[in-house]
């Protein structure tokens, strides 16, 4: 098979020579039509998350996470002092673009650039994003950073194997499953099998595809509502 490459002329595939070390995302600011993710600041963000994490009105997104719930801005401004503003995690606020607020968070981490493998994780994304096209393209503009921009060779996704809707959200972005590793860890006094997740730079040129077809507008009626899922866009464009 021809050696291709990726869009910083970096070779993908089987063959790496002259690999070089990844950058590291810490800094990044991704711009997308909905949202733009930013470095997590406690100071400019607390406030919002706080609000929008509050949305939650059953804790439910907390169920899978290693913290929280979180209540009130003193306390996500406590999490993120602590938590969020190292190198790894790498955490990013969701702005959205609409009113200006952070809405939601997800991190970079386990990050090796020697290697040029990265994790995405830490998502907690608000009500006031869950299910619509914004936490979408957060998760795409997050991937493209990885691939076209900083020239990673691997993508990783891992989650409670138990967490069924974190797997089906994995396998809808275009991660395919690898396996089980069980009694991975613990947390919250319960043990975890986790799940692993990858995308491979080989594969990002067709989710790339699949991605920007399905976050066209044309892709939406007026009432916002899709015409075609990302599942049939990702599987048409790896079959």
């Amino acid at each position: 098979m021809k050696d291709r490459t990726n869009d910083l002329g970096q070779p993908i595939g089987f063959a790496v020579p002259d690999w070089q070390a990844c950058p590291h995302p810490r800094g990044a600011v991704m711009e997308g039509r909905l949202c733009r993710l930013l470095p997590i600041d406690p100071v400019r963000d607390a406030k919002d998350l706080a609000a929008a994490f509050g949305e939650d009105r059953d804790g439910r997104n907390w169920t899978y996470m290693p913290y929280g719930p979180l209540a009130g801005e003193t306390e996500v401004r406590a999490w993120i002092e602590a938590t969020c503003v190292g190198d790894d995690p790498c955490f990013f606020s969701v702005i959205d673009r609409h009113s200006g607020r952070a809405v939601g968070v997800a991190s970079y981490l386990r990050i090796d650039p020697l290697m040029g493998v990265i994790e995405v994780g830490h998502i907690h994304f608000s009500p006031l994003i869950q299910a619509r096209p914004i936490a979408t393209e957060a998760m795409y503009l997050m991937m493209r950073e990885v691939f076209a921009r900083l020239g990673y060779r691997r993508y990783e996704w891992k989650c409670d194997a138990l967490n069924a809707p974190s797997r089906a959200a994995a396998h809808r972005l275009g991660f395919q499953f690898e396996g089980i590793f069980r009694q991975a860890t613990m947390y919250k006094e319960r043990n975890r099998d986790t799940a692993w997740f990858a995308i491979i730079d080989r594969d990002w040129p067709q989710i790339r595809e699949a991605f920007e077809a399905w976050l066209d507008p044309a892709n939406f009626d007026a009432d916002g509502r899709q015409l075609t899922r990302l599942s049939e866009k990702m599987a048409a464009a790896l079959k």
